[in-house]
């Protein structure tokens, strides 16, 4: 018999109730009696995993109970049903090798570890099944992610890591350079000629390729020097950034809501072991947190639409004592994104039309000359989702802005060109790609979505 996977013996349980399979991964548990014993047996594949079961009979019966948790093993067995679960396969097995032994001192004994200390050992930490189900759905969420844009005619397109430019001014960069700390400023003599960073985004060059293709997307890491050791900031981190030309504001919305809507429910399709797993688990294993239910409710919801002065008026009529009251031409606070999309709306909401003196350069000013033509996604439970604005394509209007910023327009001329070589009206947005996760899977902490995570002190494997 050939060797099959745990995902190809659940698939096909059916068929193969009675046969013999083999099957080769690790030990998660080992429970032994005196004539018997119970494995549970896991190779990644799938997160139901079979439970394999031996007796006395089997050869090495003694060899085989010596065997530890962590271990690698190949198993050659007969599918039985389960007493259990008859959707979960169990496999009696007539033979087991040890591939790879594992010492008593295993970190990840059969018993519930934290999430720092799964931290510690982040190495281990994908055997377990909190992470199983965790990196499982950033991989469906992932290819959800290119299925949607590419079947939609998008072009996806690998913008530079290392840039020349800080396209949102904010400064916040992590400097790219091969001079020795005591000619740390001599730019003309480093590598490039010039001061270089990891880039905070793809977006501006991004809106280069938007300009020949119509429809483009990036989808890669960025990074962002920000010294903030909150649940939800990392020095590295994954960005989506669709850019549409011929698209305004309006229509912006639309995709960005049905964008959303397809990775929900591609993930409620493919994922609903991991998903009921994660429910439990965010509830402390006591009943469900409602993680399920909130994707379900997301899945099927209608965007409300306002702008940020009718935010401010409905929070501000809110009746609420804020820690941060709301201002007209102020940012809005986690406080005020939860009453609107938990209370108010009862479901996620986009505000549009933006102060324009806390937004970008690069977005389009509204005729009122104190707006500009952006939007945030806001979701419940987790608040801002995503940005995007409708981008500034009159010369003057973007000059004068980078001017009162002082935004180089010398560095940046290649993008003002992009407006007087045939521009036109054009849209995108920006979507971090580990907030999405910590809002598919009920994790807390960006830590824990992504595999080795890059934060202030922590440069860890």
């Amino acid at each position: 018999m050939s060797v099959i996977t745990t995902l190809e013996l659940k698939d096909r349980l059916a068929d193969l109730q009675g046969q013999s399979v083999t099957l080769r991964g690790w030990i998660r548990n080992h429970r032994k009696q005196k004539n018997m014993g119970f494995i549970d047996f896991f190779d990644g594949t799938c997160f139901k995993n079979p439970q394999v079961v031996y007796d006395n009979n089997i050869e090495g019966f003694d060899a085989i109970q010596a065997l530890r948790v962590g271990s690698a093993i190949t198993v050659t067995g007969t599918v039985v049903p389960s007493y259990k679960d008859p959707t979960t396969p169990e496999v009696q097995a007539s033979a087991i090798i040890l591939e790879g032994d594992c010492p008593e001192d295993y970190p990840l004994q059969p018993k519930r570890h934290s999430i720092e200390f799964l931290r510690e050992i982040a190495y281990l930490r994908p055997r377990t099944r909190l992470f199983q189900a965790v990196f499982r759905v950033r991989s469906v969420a992932s290819m959800a992610i290119h299925t949607y844009f590419q079947e939609r005619g998008y072009v996806y397109v690998h913008t530079p890591l290392i840039t020349g430019n800080d396209a949102e001014g904010a400064g916040n960069t992590f400097t790219v350079t091969t001079l020795d700390p005591k000619a740390a400023g001599q730019w003309d003599k480093d590598f490039f000629g010039k001061q270089a960073s990891l880039a905070v985004t793809g977006q501006l060059e991004g809106e280069t390729f938007a300009m020949a293709f119509s429809r483009i997307y990036t989808f890669g890491p960025t990074f962002r020097a920000e010294n903030s050791n909150t649940k939800t900031h990392a020095a590295e981190f994954w960005m989506i950034e669709p850019e549409i030309a011929f698209c305004d504001l309006d229509q912006l919305m639309d995709v960005e809501e049905d964008f959303l809507k397809y990775l929900v429910k591609t993930v409620l399709e493919k994922c609903p072991d991991e998903l009921a797993f994660l429910d439990t688990f965010a509830a402390g294993g006591k009943g469900t947190s409602g993680l399920v239910e909130k994707l379900t409710a997301l899945a099927d919801a209608r965007c409300a639409r306002i702008t940020h002065d009718e935010a401010i008026t409905i929070l501000k009529a809110a009746g609420r004592d804020w820690q941060f009251p709301p201002e007209y031409g102020q940012d809005t606070a986690k406080e005020h994104e939860k009453y609107l999309t938990e209370e108010y709306f009862h479901g996620p909401v986009f505000v549009y039309n933006w102060p324009r003196d806390i937004k970008a350069f690069y977005m389009y000013q509204n005729d009122d000359d104190k707006t500009v033509a952006a939007v945030d996604l806001l979701v419940p439970g987790s608040g801002e989702l995503m940005g995007g604005s409708q981008r500034e394509t009159r010369v003057g209007k973007l000059l004068e802005r980078m001017d009162t910023l002082g935004i180089s327009t010398e560095s940046l001329d290649w993008y003002v060109n992009l407006r007087k070589f045939g521009g036109c009206t054009h849209a995108g947005f920006g979507m971090g790609f580990e907030r999405l996760l910590m809002y598919l899977t009920g994790i807390e902490n960006i830590r824990d979505v992504i595999p080795y995570a890059r934060t202030p002190m922590n440069c860890e494997y």
